[in-house]
């Protein structure tokens, strides 16, 4: 089953896919996820609503999750890019929920820094809540997987030791198109994940290209760790790392500039695909 949201003019809704239409579901996202397939498959059957797929009008496929969790280094050929080795520990940041955006929505790059990165990432979305969860029982907590586009804004990232500005940027995190849930990814661990850039002229680069295979810290393993500190609950998001590729890393340095398209995949689960415009410069 997919599940996402929706802009509508009634606002945004969460819908859930069936036969190339979106069904307007009676429950959040995260209030599905929570309550487990039987209550999805209830809401799907319940629908008496529903919408033409239109992919531009897709919000982010969890609104507002109460935790966005992030784990860098999680490949180690990123983390040698990067001039180091992948951490003993999982690297965990958080962004907000205000930095994320929908799948397939412009993103503006801010006046105030050209340096805005992409970055590939399977997304892991929290349905069964928990706390001190056993590595061996992670993956029944698992409510379902999406992509996301963990957009960096590097200089901001490195002008101090901590990361969180250069990856909270309002509006700069595509997360969808949908929340796929686990029973249509049998392995998650043998996705391909892609980032291409497709420029204003038409011309196309793959830049990253890897599979979730590679991540030293795995999905269970993650789990596990954040649920020592923190309680995890029905839509919380983890974004589980990206593979080499990155702009920041590259000689000479390729960032994203307005004009061109890029597309981050997630064989299986679909692709973000975002504009990039220059941010307006505020009126003084």
């Amino acid at each position: 089953m997919r599940l996402g949201n929706l802009h509508t003019r009634a606002g945004i809704k969460p819908v859930g896919v069936r036969d190339g239409q979106l069904l307007e579901l009676g429950a959040s996202v995260r209030e599905l996820l929570g309550r487990g397939p039987g209550a999805i498959k209830a809401a799907m059957a319940a629908a008496k609503q529903s919408h033409p797929l239109e992919e531009s009008r897709l919000a982010p496929a969890v609104l507002r999750p109460g935790k966005v969790l992030c784990i860098g280094k999680n490949y180690a050929d990123h983390a040698e890019e990067l001039g180091g080795v992948a951490p003993g520990k999982p690297e965990v940041f958080m962004r907000a929920w205000t930095s994320l955006c929908g799948p397939y929505q412009p993103v503006a790059r801010p006046h105030i820094s050209q340096m805005m990165d992409y970055e590939v990432e399977l997304a892991v979305v929290i349905g069964k809540p928990g706390r001190y969860v056993p590595a061996g029982r992670a993956l029944d907590h698992v409510g379902g997987y999406c992509v996301f586009n963990d957009i960096s804004i590097r200089d901001f990232q490195n002008f101090g030791q901590q990361w969180t500005p250069g990856k909270n940027f309002d509006g700069l995190g595509p997360l969808g198109p949908w929340v796929v849930t686990p029973e249509e990814v049998p392995d998650p661990h043998n996705l391909e994940l892609t980032t291409r850039v497709i420029t204003a002229e038409g011309k196309e680069e793959v830049l990253q290209q890897s599979s979730t295979g590679r991540m030293v810290h795995r999905i269970a393993d993650l789990i596990s760790y954040l649920s020592l500190f923190t309680t995890l609950e029905a839509g919380d998001v983890i974004a589980t790392g990206t593979p080499s590729g990155v702009a920041m890393a590259r000689q000479p340095q390729r960032w994203l500039t307005p004009g061109e398209t890029v597309v981050c995949r997630v064989d299986g689960l679909g692709e973000t695909r975002n504009l990039v415009v220059a941010e307006a410069r505020p009126n003084p």
